[in-house]
């Protein structure tokens, strides 16, 4: 109780003298930024990942070719799951004798979507509604553009198969439109009552099911370890990767960038705490001193200094939770609309960080340099010469930046971010110190030549020349920390916006005609539309690979070894792929050869080399794999698993496809175009572009915000960086004033003293920043490296600038205050 009171009566009595007031901020700032930060990312994680599960329309499908078991569906009501079916195939729509056209079917259930919402209108192109309702038995809605193509118009009757239906309103946007991305014409909604008058879904139709399940996440995987072992050829459970892989992976690097963001907020605030610890140690050396003088024990004084960080870093952390929930709020109502999601629930893991922070850093941070206090010898009072030893406080950094890179590894959870970080810091810091040696010796040099203001202030760095080098680091640190989130958050924008530029194809035509080929290349041309070269098509099968049949089972990822696939020839190597193993045939081979795509040839087991047994219709042929391709499918150009030279392939049957960019405002030209082909089958993929650069732009603005923050964190820990020494440089200069020195004279010294410190660390933080950068583009986050030399004198000039303001705003006190009274204080 009585070391208690005492703690409580140090904290005031310095807090009154305002000595601790940098220590507790750094500490709420510690744990508020990594809170704000953590909680903040929680609830835009959340809100970003329910808003892609509208490309699922669930938050988990069950894809089959079959009609889903009834044993499924009920098994999955058991356990708390909303389910709601949708079945999707082609068929020809009738209106009347003369009209028909080939539509993409879809049948659901009542309650379908279960995430994201239908938007309809009851007129062609009229104005849209939001809706989570389903056509009624007996009606249908059509997109809008069907209409034009039966000439029918809202009330008319239309035939699908065996059943009239009305027309009752306009489809005009779904929110799995990406998982039916490729059906074939455009979309007729209907409702599954409706399916067994139609009669067409026969044995051997072509056709998907869909289950669609919506709930906890521990009931969901419950629910996919029950059905796994159940499933059969041509079905399989869907996620988001599998229904829209881009945005998958779009997702995957944003919270990459977001835990990144995260982890570096961690070490600028590590950064905050030991400065501010360190000033405190040295503000309370002489007053250690004097107790231990007085008889004052070392075991006493470290009580007294314990339970004092405890009380203080206990009222920070609440403090700092408070702020972080502040923060976290304040963005939420400030972005929520902006951002187009309702943030999630943020949970308790947040605050759990926070505290974790704040115990680190107190522990392996503000408590090192406080206990150094106890072994401070009583002579110190006498000889200011006196210190705790040097080698403790290299050993508290080693085991300070230790504790730190296992809690980045625990916050981030990825240690190829941690490394790629850590690598960057290494390199800061290492060049720090070498840089900080020469400057020393090249200060004494300059020094003795310049004029008096130079003299004074290089004299300055000199003989404060050991806290001059960890200033410069802790400044260069604090500046790379800040230019590595820029450099990967302009390297993510750039890299999405790249995956689909404007004029990026969005519709495919499939099943051309050999003798189709001329005539559609003048209709592309007389309607100025922008397409990609024909290319031939053949449907084949894999059925051995070495002999080896293919069993009809699965991989350890759960897809079928043995599947169809699209066979194409090619002379040349096609864009949006890249040979990552053998080498592509000449241009005028004849061999049996065959280039894979890398996931298919691990599906199937093949490599380079290999023999492979194929089917094309009812006839059988082998080929030598020569090749494995990377394929970008995110370039929504023509890709195809398995390519051949031209001499092997084309012997066979084929059809052709092709793919081409159609602005939103033509969509009537489609109508044209099928007119004119009625057996060409035009696939749409507007709808699922724009929802892909919609996610990208919400991700952006997420990355924006959070960088923002960070870089004030950043600002912050340059605040106590300066304030770490201004006791000194405020004495100094005190003293040098009652010596007759002149008030421009020294604020010119203190400029150029921290600008030289700012502008080493800039340079420090810009080959930091780089090689930080490389690391995590190239093995953290699957980005391009690219140097950015424009940032570099962003580097240099923010260092010298903003280090030599906050300088000389921080001692001004001593030019402008009379020197006695600086001297007293002090």
């Amino acid at each position: 109780m009585t070391q208690a009171l005492s703690a409580r009566k140090l904290l005031l009595r310095d807090w009154r003298g305002g000595e601790l007031g940098v220590l507790l901020a750094a500490l709420v700032l510690a744990v508020g930024v990594v809170v704000g930060i953590s909680a903040f990312v929680a609830s835009l994680q959340s809100a970003l990942e329910s808003e892609s599960r509208r490309f699922l329309a669930a938050d988990q499908v069950v894809s089959s070719s079959r009609e889903i078991p009834a044993s499924w569906v009920e098994h999955a009501r058991h356990m708390d799951l909303e389910v709601a079916t949708t079945l999707a195939f082609p068929s020809m729509v009738f209106a009347g004798d003369d009209a028909m056209h080939l539509a993409s079917i879809k049948a659901v259930s009542d309650g379908y979507p279960l995430r994201g919402v239908l938007q309809i209108s009851e007129e062609p192109f009229g104005p849209l509604e939001q809706t989570r309702r389903v056509p009624e038995p007996g009606d249908v809605w059509l997109a809008s553009r069907l209409f034009s193509l039966l000439g029918v118009s809202v009330g008319d009757k239309i035939w699908v198969g065996d059943a009239e239906l009305r027309i009752s309103g306009t489809v005009r946007a779904e929110p799995d439109a990406g998982g039916s991305a490729f059906g074939y014409g455009p979309r007729l909604m209907m409702n599954l009552n409706d399916i067994e008058a139609t009669g067409v879904i026969q044995p051997g139709s072509r056709v998907t099911w869909r289950l669609l399940l919506r709930g906890d996440p521990q009931a969901l995987t419950a629910f996919s370890e029950w059905v796994e072992p159940k499933l059969v050829q041509g079905q399989r459970i869907l996620g988001l990767d599998d229904s829209q892989p881009s945005i998958g992976r779009t997702l995957d690097r944003a919270q990459g960038f977001l835990l990144l963001a995260g982890s570096l907020g961690v070490v600028l605030a590590a950064a905050a705490i030991a400065l501010a610890a360190r000033r405190f140690s040295e503000r309370h050396t002489d007053y250690v001193a004097v107790m231990k003088s007085l008889g004052a024990s070392t075991g006493r004084i470290s009580q007294l200094y314990g339970s004092a960080l405890l009380l203080l870093g206990l009222t920070a952390t609440l403090l700092g939770c408070l702020a972080g929930w502040a923060i976290q709020a304040a963005f939420v109502g400030l972005f929520a609309e902006q951002l187009g999601v309702q943030p999630g629930s943020t949970g308790i893991q947040p605050y759990i960080v926070g505290g974790t922070t704040a115990l680190v850093c107190l522990g392996f941070f503000a408590w090192p340099p406080l206990w150094r206090l106890s072994q401070v010898p009583p002579l110190r009072v006498l000889r200011r010469d006196l210190d705790a030893s040097a080698a403790q406080r290299w050993r508290d950094y080693a085991l300070g930046g230790a504790a730190m890179v296992l809690l980045m590894w625990w916050y981030a959870g990825d240690i190829k971010l941690t490394a790629g970080v850590v690598g960057g810091l290494t390199v800061t810091v290492g060049l720090g110190f070498i840089a900080a040696r020469f400057l020393l010796q090249g200060s004494r040099a300059v020094g003795s030549a310049a004029g008096s203001v130079w003299r004074l202030a290089l004299a300055g760095l000199v003989r404060r020349g050991n806290a001059n080098a960890l200033q410069m680091v802790i400044f260069g640190v604090a500046i790379m920390l800040m230019l590595v989130l820029i450099l990967v958050r302009t390297s993510l924008i750039e890299q999405w916006q790249a995956q689909l530029p404007e004029g990026t194809p969005n519709h495919f035509a499939i099943n051309i005609a050999p003798d189709q080929r001329g005539s559609l290349a003048d209709f592309f041309a007389a309607e100025d539309i922008a397409s990609e070269p024909l290319y031939p098509m053949s449907r084949g099968r894999v059925m051995a690979v070495n002999g080896i049949a293919l069993a009809e089972g699965r991989d350890e990822e759960g897809q079928p070894r043995q599947r169809e696939a699209n066979f194409t020839y090619s002379d040349t190597l096609p864009d949006a792929n890249e040979l990552i193993a053998g080498e592509w045939w000449s241009a005028d081979s004849e061999a049996a050869e065959v280039s894979l795509e890398e996931g298919f040839a691990d599906r199937i087991g093949a490599s380079v080399g290999d023999e492979l047994m194929l089917r094309i219709g009812a006839d059988e042929f082998s080929a030598t794999v020569t090749s494995i391709r990377r394929t970008d499918w995110q370039s929504m150009k023509p890709n195809f698993f398995v390519i051949f030279p031209k001499a092997v392939l084309e012997p066979f049957p084929k059809m052709y496809m092709t793919a081409f960019y159609l602005p939103g405002e033509r969509k009537a030209t489609l109508n044209r175009l099928v007119r004119s082909y009625p057996t060409l089958t035009v696939i749409e993929l507007d709808i699922v572009i724009q929802e892909i650069r919609t996610i990208v732009d919400r991700v952006g603005q997420a990355i924006e915000l959070v960088l923002g923050v960070i870089l004030l964190a950043g600002a912050l820990v340059l605040v106590a960086g300066v304030q770490a020494s201004v006791d000194v440089r405020m004495r100094e200069s005190a003293l040098l004033r009652a010596l007759g020195a002149r008030s421009g004279l020294l604020l010119g010294a203190l400029w150029i003293e921290f600008a030289t410190l700012g502008l080493l660390a800039g340079g420090l933080a810009v080959v930091g920043s780089e090689a930080a950068a490389w690391l995590l583009q190239t093995q953290a986050l699957d980005l391009d490296y690219v140097a950015t030399p424009s940032l570099w004198p962003v580097g240099l000039i923010t260092g010298a600038l903003v280090i030599g303001v906050l300088g000389v705003l921080s001692c001004r006190r001593a030019v402008r205050v009379p020197p006695l009274v600086v001297l007293r204080e002090v």
